[in-house]
């Protein structure tokens, strides 16, 4: 590629700078994504070294120590590694963060209140920041709030917040702000996904969509059926259930739900490795063998075992991308159809009916792919969320019938679609096309997907962000104050992505598209 070529964006960032940089820094509201009010000042405080929480008038004990840990980590956090070695000064001096918590309940449930107040005040003594929230969730949301207010001053070798007071009142536009990661694909370690979950927080999305399993492999432990991770690429890229419950836990004490997928009755070739007689043959492996009772043996399994670990409201059972083809063409399953008075057709509807009757009886509701919803819409059963991927006029049909929608058009929200621009995932509106309120109000939320043929530990993060971050404000922040210009926040964009660099969160430039690398020497902010 010649320089001129790889120029183009980097000018494009350098323009958008330069016409919107000078009124930005003027408003010093570097916040991502943007709180639904905020007012502050310009009175510049420090943050006392040992600078400590309390939790005076709170209702919630925090005996699981949620707070007490997210706490420790945004104070670890705003140092940004730096040694912190400056005296501090006699005056104007945050001492502590008072986060009063008004419900004692503490369990991750869909729909829990994530709103919170936070107000930074330059009198009083002693001088305390104040977080107040209905729930756990909500105040380690204001922690995230607080922690982007404060940096380090290289003046005074302490850590500065600049333009108090603040006044910040903040609630999600979305409950369901979601990110999908793909382990079938390539295998994630546990570690590179809780450093997913992290960055995540950082940008407050609060569902890890995990398409665990797929055609390619089957990864984790299930004890109903052991032989099910035979179908992992090897012996070491596997995931146990203790494994799934620590990352179940590590999300969910930091406010972020885990989705489960198990994509049916397509993308399951891997299954077979395992328990040949899932496959309709040894030639034609899937989709699977929907003749036999065992199939529905085995989904009840996964999902009972499931249901132990993945507590989060809904379980995803795929259902896209479904050739149906070895159906008719195996001998047993051909007669099997004829027997029953169906098609392959009948048979695809009737496989995913069948499998949403296995999730709700373990107490899921259940989120599909949008084919199920084209093909047989009417019959899918009321608790489903239909989850559109395949173009942006899904969705206003899906809540026009009534049923709930999560928007993930491929067009926009696709990461591993390397050609989409940061600007076109700021862009995206989920309720386009929708005018009518009730029906606005069924479409949960959107997310974002990582799906993994061409990614895997070693680039999954700069492929991710900061793209998921433009996205990640359209789902929380009030559509009012959206930016209708993505000039207008380019500059605020561009600091949060040097902030996820500077807390280690290898975030790719915005001059470019998807995993772009820097194309030329010069500030972060400017690339």
């Amino acid at each position: 590629m010649n320089h001129s070529a790889k120029m183009t964006p980097a000018l494009r960032l350098l323009l958008a700078f330069l016409a919107i940089g000078s009124c930005i820094a003027a408003d010093n509201i570097d916040l991502w994504p943007m709180p639904k009010m905020v007012s502050h000042g310009t009175q510049k405080l420090y943050i006392k070294k040992d600078i400590t929480m309390s939790m005076v008038g709170s209702t919630y004990s925090d005996d699981k120590s949620i707070l007490k840990d997210a706490f420790q980590r945004m104070v670890d956090l705003i140092t940004l590694n730096h040694v912190v070695d400056g005296m501090n000064p006699s005056s104007l001096v945050l001492t502590c963060v008072n986060i009063v918590v008004h419900t004692t309940e503490d369990e991750l449930n869909f729909g829990a209140d994530e709103s919170y107040n936070l107000t930074v005040p330059t009198t009083g003594d002693p001088l305390y920041a104040q977080i107040e929230a209905q729930t756990v969730f909500g105040a380690l949301h204001g922690l995230q709030t607080f922690g982007q207010l404060c940096y380090f001053d290289f003046t005074s070798r302490l850590i500065g917040l600049n333009s108090a007071p603040w006044i910040i009142t903040d609630t999600p536009r979305f409950p369901y702000r979601g990110l999908l990661i793909d382990t079938a694909r390539h295998y994630l370690p546990v570690k590179i996904i809780k450093g997913v979950i992290d960055a995540m927080t950082y940008s407050k999305m609060n569902v890890l969509h995990w398409h665990i399993v797929d055609e390619q492999s089957f990864p984790i432990e299930i004890p109903s059926y052991p032989k099910l991770w035979n179908g992992s690429y090897s012996y070491s890229e596997r995931y146990t259930m203790s494994d799934a419950m620590d990352i179940v836990r590590y999300a969910e004490r930091r406010g972020v739900n885990v989705l489960a997928e198990i994509d049916v009755p397509g993308h399951a070739r891997s299954w077979g490795v395992g328990y040949p007689s899932l496959w309709p043959s040894d030639s034609c492996r899937e989709p699977l063998d929907v003749s036999k009772n065992f199939t529905f043996e085995v989904i009840d399994g996964i999902l009972s075992d499931f249901s132990k670990i993945f507590k989060f409201k809904f379980a995803h059972l795929g259902g896209d991308e479904v050739n149906t083809s070895c159906w008719t063409k195996t001998p047993h399953i051909e007669g099997w159809l004829n027997n029953s008075h169906m098609n392959a057709s009948d048979a695809y509807r009737d496989f995913v009916l069948r499998s949403q009757k296995i999730a709700i009886s373990h107490g899921y509701d259940i989120i599909n792919w949008e084919e199920t919803f084209n093909n047989f819409g009417d019959k899918l059963d009321r608790k489903t969320v239909v989850h559109n991927w395949l173009g942006e006029d899904v969705a206003p049909k899906v809540v026009a019938t009534g049923l709930r929608c999560i928007v993930s058009n491929q067009d926009k929200w696709y990461l591993d679609h390397l050609d989409a621009s940061w600007e076109g995932f700021y862009m995206n509106e989920p309720l386009k096309g929708i005018d009518d309120t009730k029906q606005q109000h069924l479409v949960i939320g959107g997310e974002v997907c990582m799906w993994g043929e061409e990614i895997d530990a070693s680039d999954i993060e700069q492929t991710i962000w900061p793209r998921a971050a433009a996205a990640a404000e359209r789902l929380w922040t009030p559509i009012e104050k959206l930016a209708n210009d993505t000039r207008l926040v380019t500059s605020r964009l561009a600091r949060f992505r040097c902030l996820l660099n500077q807390r280690g969160v290898a975030a790719a430039p915005l001059a470019g598209y998807g995993r772009a690398s820097p194309a030329e020497p010069g500030p972060c902010v400017r690339q």
